[in-house]
């Protein structure tokens, strides 16, 4: 898939929408470490920067949770270590609440 021709403002405007992305979700990955913010309100969130976010990525947000613990989790569970969490099913999320609650 060819990518479109964008114009100079077109670009300049993703560039920040893409800036304004990563911002929240490292806000958002800070209050996860401190605990301010818990695995389930994420889950349930409906907006567009947790949505798109890698779920690998996630897990490693959580206190306690590294690359191999996150990866070893994800393998239990069956989520494949591309998906986002928008692509979650409900079942692989109740698991991972299940698998991660009081941690």
């Amino acid at each position: 898939m060819a990518l479109p021709k964008l114009s100079q403002e077109e670009k300049k405007n993703a560039l920040a929408k893409a800036q304004e992305m990563r911002r929240a979700r490292s806000q958002m990955r800070e209050r996860l470490k401190k605990g301010d913010l818990d695995l389930n309100e994420v889950l349930k969130a409906d907006d567009e920067v947790t949505a798109r976010m890698r779920v690998a990525y996630l897990l490693r947000s959580l206190p306690r949770v590294g690359k191999v613990k996150a990866q070893r989790i994800m393998e239990e569970i069956g989520i494949d270590e591309k998906r986002r969490v928008q692509g979650l099913g409900k079942r692989q999320r109740e698991a991972l609440l299940a698998r991660l609650a009081n941690k």
